[in-house]
């Protein structure tokens, strides 16, 4: 075994204490670690909180707004396509955004079924694509524009490929 010189045994001394001063914080900072993961048996005795968002409802406005907001989040449970955009663009040509407007004068009116609501859908049309979930009321905001992006998607695609009555 070669003899060190005092400075070659001064750097092998601080290169050893580096070795074990960064062992000895790894295995410190996994100690550490490990305790924040295990529950002390206060933490451990507490009961779990119950998910309040699986339970709890959302709440919508009773305008516009809220109606759309809440066709979508229907619409997206029921893998209806549709968008906040395309709905309304649709709603304010056919209703101006009234949901109590009926159409007295087109062929479907002259026929004894006038288009009816936000989305001016008709009755037939609203029985055959209404959306579970949703009032069976032709006139209720929500169940009228669920139900007409319901009829859009299987006809069109997606109320936003609708451009003009359809």
């Amino acid at each position: 075994m070669p003899t060190l010189t005092p400075a070659d045994r001064a750097t092998t001394r601080t290169a050893r204490i580096r070795r074990i001063s960064i062992a000895g914080i790894a295995t410190a900072g996994a100690a550490a670690a490990a305790l924040t993961l295990v529950p002390s048996p206060a933490q451990a005795a507490e009961p779990a909180a119950p998910k309040q968002a699986a339970t709890a409802q959302k709440s919508y406005p009773d305008t516009l707004d809220g109606w759309i907001r809440e066709s979508l989040d229907i619409m997206k449970a029921k893998g209806i396509p549709g968008t906040y955009e395309g709905l309304h663009r649709n709603i304010m040509r056919e209703s101006s955004g009234n949901p109590e407007a009926v159409n007295g004068w087109d062929v479907n009116a002259q026929n004894g079924t006038p288009s009816k609501g936000l989305l001016q859908v008709i009755q037939p049309t609203f029985d055959t694509y209404h959306v579970a979930g949703t009032a069976n009321d032709l006139t209720d905001p929500v169940a009228n524009i669920t139900a007409a992006a319901n009829y859009a998607a299987a006809t069109y695609g997606s109320i936003d490929n609708v451009d003009s009555a359809y």
